[in-house]
């Protein structure tokens, strides 16, 4: 018995069963009436499209109608398969040619994503290049490294002459034991943000002072005139140590100072311009807390928060050699005149002496205990040793005999230095002062 649907009574194509009445349908007919009347046609209860059931049976092939057994009848069944083929042709032609297009658009983002790669790949490989031959050359460029090596030489040879012999104009012993306070100063740095924590004299012109302080300003400073010649503006934090660079004649004059601070850089500055020259930065990511330049001029030590103490290139801005022994931060460093030796102090109350040819600690000096050591200085022939710290105290070298102590500040002293040969004593301290000693 041939299902029959029992709308149209003919067989249907997708055959579908109504649970309400049991009655069959054609899938497309039943549907909108469904749509249109929300019943079952049979039964008139209610029914949706959902609660139809679709019957699974196999493809039937329709029997041809007993109208096409005529000429005409099969002329226009040909033809409707006809236009039915080129219908089929027509739409594949299209589909065929979208494809066409969509494959050669991702064949040319493809060519074009290749050379872009290529591209990159190639400026990648000469900035690499262009980096390998920029290293050897990395430095002040400001300043001829050949200049500074020719120069360096100068130095050294002068350094080793001086430390043959002591000078006959050296401060002596019995002479150093009697200096007194010459002058109190006041006023260098800023009120509002108290302290100097840094001080140097030029080697060549001891009347030059040079203070760094709390205000994040280096302060050029004459004795003689009594007057404030330069402020070093540059660093973002307090400037926790400053030095003159001990060659007059490098590039213009000898007005060039190194400074270090806890923004983690150290800069080489022009005190004449005020002008930034060179920032570098430790890439330990540890505060600097000192540095000090060797007498030769081409190298330079710098003290770090985590109890190190670092050498460095001045030409290539490179760290060359790193010294540790010390327990806590480091407070100050100084290098002897002789070249040789080389003396640092941290938060632990000591004093250690290095020496640089052997990299080795050969002597302690273990203070009071409590003892705030804040910084360290060489006289110009390395005869003797200034302390600063919770007073200054000066130390005959070799030796190690303390000849003095100075007891006038009134808070921490944070700097020491000694004028020509000894002749006069500067300190500074967080009382805001500057005091030189000497005799009367």
């Amino acid at each position: 018995m041939a299902l029959c649907c029992a709308i149209s009574n003919e067989v249907p194509e997708h055959p579908v069963v109504s649970p309400s009445s049991g009655a069959i349908f054609e899938k497309r007919i039943i549907e909108k009436y469904v749509q249109e009347n929300g019943v079952d046609p049979i039964s008139g209860k209610e029914l949706s499209i959902d609660d139809l059931i679709e019957i699974k049976t196999p493809p039937i092939v329709k029997p041809k109608p007993p109208s096409a057994t005529s000429i005409p009848a099969t002329l226009k069944l040909l033809q409707d398969e006809w236009d039915a083929v080129m219908l089929y042709s027509f739409t594949q032609r299209q589909q065929l040619q979208t494809a066409r297009q969509e494959l050669s658009h991702a064949l040319y983002q493809h060519d074009a994503a290749c050379r872009v790669i290529a591209r990159l790949n190639k400026e990648v490989t000469a900035a690499r290049e262009a980096l390998a031959t920029l290293k050897p050359q990395a430095g002040i460029t400001t300043v001829p490294q050949p200049k500074l090596q020719e120069k360096a030489t100068v130095l050294t040879q002068e350094r080793k002459k001086r430390g043959r012999t002591v000078p006959e104009e050296l401060t002596t012993q019995e002479q150093l034991r009697s200096f007194r306070t010459l002058a109190s100063l006041i006023g260098l740095h800023s009120a509002s943000i108290p302290g100097i924590l840094a001080l140097d004299v030029h080697k060549s012109d001891t009347s030059k002072v040079l203070t760094g302080g709390n205000d994040k300003n280096a302060t050029v400073f004459n004795k003689d005139t009594e007057q404030v010649v330069a402020i070093l503006k540059g660093h973002t934090k307090k400037v926790t140590k400053v030095i003159y660079h001990p060659d007059e004649d490098l590039v213009l004059t000898g007005d060039y100072v190194l400074s270090t601070s806890e923004d983690q850089h150290w800069a080489f500055s022009d005190i004449r311009t005020g002008r930034l020259l060179t920032k570098v930065t430790d890439n330990s990511n540890v505060p600097l807390t000192t540095a000090q330049l060797h007498p030769d001029g081409l190298i330079f030590g710098t003290g770090t928060g985590d109890s190190q103490v670092k050498i460095w290139d001045l030409k290539e801005q490179s760290n060359v050699a790193n010294f540790t022994g010390h327990s806590g931060a480091i407070t100050t460093i100084s290098f002897s005149e002789n070249g040789y030796y080389l003396a640092t102090a941290a938060d632990d109350a000591c004093v250690k002496l290095w020496d640089l040819r052997k990299l080795r600690n050969f002597k302690t000096l273990q203070l009071d205990e409590g003892y705030q050591i804040k910084d360290l200085c060489f006289d110009q022939s390395g005869t003797y040793l200034g302390v600063a710290g919770s007073d200054v105290r000066i130390y005959l070298c070799k030796q190690w005999q303390e000849l003095k102590v100075f007891n006038d500040h009134t808070a921490t002293a944070t700097g020491v230095r000694f004028g020509k040969h000894a002749r006069f004593i500067a300190s500074t301290s967080m009382d805001r002062t500057l005091k030189l000693y000497g005799l009367e």
